[in-house]
C-alpha cells in the first residue's frame, strides 16, 4: 500500500488535490475511478459532450482531454522521478487544451483513451518500489515525490468529477 505523501513532498497548489483523496488504498481508488469513470463518460452523448456551462468555460469533451492530458502528464512525472532526480518544465492546461482538437473524436473514444491510460498507469504504479516512490524531482518548480504523483492523479480526477457534477449536471 503506498502511503499518503507528506506536505513537504508537493507543492502547495497539489495539496487541493492530494486532499480529495480519501483515507484508503489509493491503487484501488484508481482502480474504482477508472471503472466508475469511464462508465460516466462512455455513457454522454455527442450533445452532452458538447456541453459547457458557461461562455468561455470549456465543454465536457475538452475538460476531459484535459483529464488525459493531465494523467499522461502526472504520470511522465512520477516515472521521470522515479528514475532520476531531474527538473521538469510547468504545465499549461489551457495551451494545452487549445491546442487539442477534441471536437473530432468522439466523447467514447475520449472515454477509451482516458482508460486505457489510467490502466497503463496502474500497471507502471504497481511497478514502483517503495524506495522508488520516496524518489523525487522538480516539476512547475516545486519538488514533489513518485508517491506525490500517484494521489495527485487520483486527487484530480475527483477534482474534475465535482466540478462535473456541480457545475455540468453530470455525475
Amino acid at each position: 500500500m503506498i502511503s499518503r505523501p507528506k506536505s513537504d513532498e508537493y507543492s502547495p497548489f497539489a495539496a487541493g488535490y492530494i486532499g480529495l483523496v480519501p483515507d484508503e488504498n489509493v491503487i484501488e481508488k484508481l482502480e474504482q475511478l477508472m471503472v466508475s469513470s469511464y462508465q460516466l463518460f462512455s455513457g454522454l452523448t455527442e450533445e452532452q459532450g458538447a456541453y459547457t456551462y458557461a461562455p468561455g468555460k470549456w465543454t465536457v469533451k475538452q475538460a476531459l482531454g484535459h483529464m488525459i492530458d493531465t494523467e499522461r502528464t502526472f504520470a511522465y512525472r512520477a516515472l521521470v522521478f522515479s528514475r532520476n532526480h531531474i527538473e521538469l518544465p510547468g504545465f499549461d492546461q489551457d495551451i494545452y487544451v487549445a491546442n487539442h482538437d477534441v471536437n473530432n473524436i468522439s466523447v467514447k473514444n475520449l472515454a477509451e483513451e482516458f482508460r486505457a491510460a489510467r490502466l497503463s498507469n496502474l500497471y507502471m504504479i504497481k511497478g514502483f518500489s517503495d524506495e522508488q516512490l520516496l524518489r523525487d524531482g522538480i516539476a512547475s518548480s516545486s519538488r514533489f515525490t513518485v508517491r506525490a504523483f500517484v494521489y495527485m492523479l487520483a486527487g484530480h480526477e475527483l477534482h474534475h468529477l465535482n466540478i462535473f457534477r456541480d457545475r455540468y449536471g453530470i455525475a
